[in-house]
């Protein structure tokens, strides 16, 4: 009853939270990556779908709140592509990034890393997040398959390359001590992982350059289609794909280190890798909202800043797009 109470008016389409401030956006894209969504039932879904529906034909049945249609959207916002109208395939979805991605962070955070090792699990993140850029891109214009599989081979090479160059320069140090240089190993996922996700958002999204994207009126009406726009959305997103590992990769070692060197855990070595899971799980958790909370994911910009036919083609001052996640 409180929670309903202090429910803003719905708004068909619309975020529940002021996506002007931070605060405002932190709190929906918490919404948007609530892995309780995930055992959402298609029933549940199309009872949703259909209570929207209802709403937007001034069917509603009565003593329908404000609370259930946000919760309703919410659902639907999870589970939906906003452009496509199809459901995203539950490892992909925003809300399934932290529970099918941590045992992932976990393996490329292992101590004593091999070649091989290296390669399978940069490879294994990639891939995962290839596919996420993929099905939560801007899909307003179509996007060829040889698009997806260029950035997918561009990311995996970096990554890899990146890794596996750096752990080989670290072996090579003659100067840093066995001890320094595995510390200094557990860093190098952060700059494989944050080089190849710029790669994979630019190769897996630079159709939209080309393309451009669909530009929206104030009243939600495509204005036309925008490259400067396009070219906005993907620096956005490859920005938060930079922020967003930071703590993830950089915290759990030193964390870890930490950790190691306490008498219990050095009597109980078989607790180190749950400990380490949960470490990486918390810090993915709490790192990934607020790394999409740096821009709002339908994002707006000044009309005077697009090209002249988008300006002649509305009487709007700013116009809105989907960025992506």
């Amino acid at each position: 009853m409180a929670e309903s109470a202090a429910c803003p008016a719905f708004q068909l389409g619309r975020p529940r939270y002021d996506q002007g401030s931070f605060l405002g956006r932190l709190r929906h894209f918490i919404d948007v990556i609530d892995p309780s969504t995930l055992f959402v039932s298609e029933k549940r879904l199309n009872e949703c779908i259909g209570l929207l529906d209802d709403y937007k034909h001034g069917t509603l049945p009565p003593g329908v709140s404000d609370y259930q249609l946000w919760e309703a959207q919410k659902i639907k916002q999870a589970i939906i592509h906003p452009d496509t109208g199809e459901k995203i395939f539950m490892p992909f979805r925003m809300s399934g990034y932290v529970p099918f991605g941590t045992p992932i962070v976990i393996g490329l955070l292992l101590p004593n890393q091999t070649v091989v090792s290296t390669i399978i699990w940069q490879w294994l993140n990639q891939s995962h997040n290839a596919c996420v850029n993929y099905a939560n891109r801007n899909a307003t214009k179509p996007t060829p398959t040889s698009k997806f599989i260029q950035g997918y081979i561009g990311a995996v090479t970096s990554a890899v390359s990146i890794a596996v160059g750096l752990n080989v320069l670290i072996q090579k140090a003659n100067k840093l001590s066995p001890a320094t240089r595995i510390i200094i190993q557990r860093f190098v996922p952060f700059p494989a992982v944050a080089s190849a996700n710029i790669c994979n958002v630019g190769l897996m999204r630079h159709n939209e350059l080309s393309e451009g994207i669909d530009v929206l009126d104030n009243n939600g009406n495509v204005v036309g289609s925008s490259k400067i726009a396009a070219r906005h959305a993907i620096m956005e997103t490859a920005f938060t794909r930079v922020v967003l590992p930071m703590p993830i990769f950089v915290l759990p070692p030193i964390i870890m280190s930490y950790l190691e060197r306490l008498q219990f855990l050095q009597s109980n070595r078989r607790l180190l890798l749950p400990i380490h899971s949960v470490v990486c799980l918390v810090t993915f958790g709490l790192s990934l909202p607020v790394a999409i909370s740096l821009f709002p994911q339908m994002s707006q910009i000044e009309v005077s800043c697009l090209e002249p036919e988008i300006a002649m083609a509305t009487d709007c001052k700013v116009v809105t797009y989907n960025k992506g996640l």
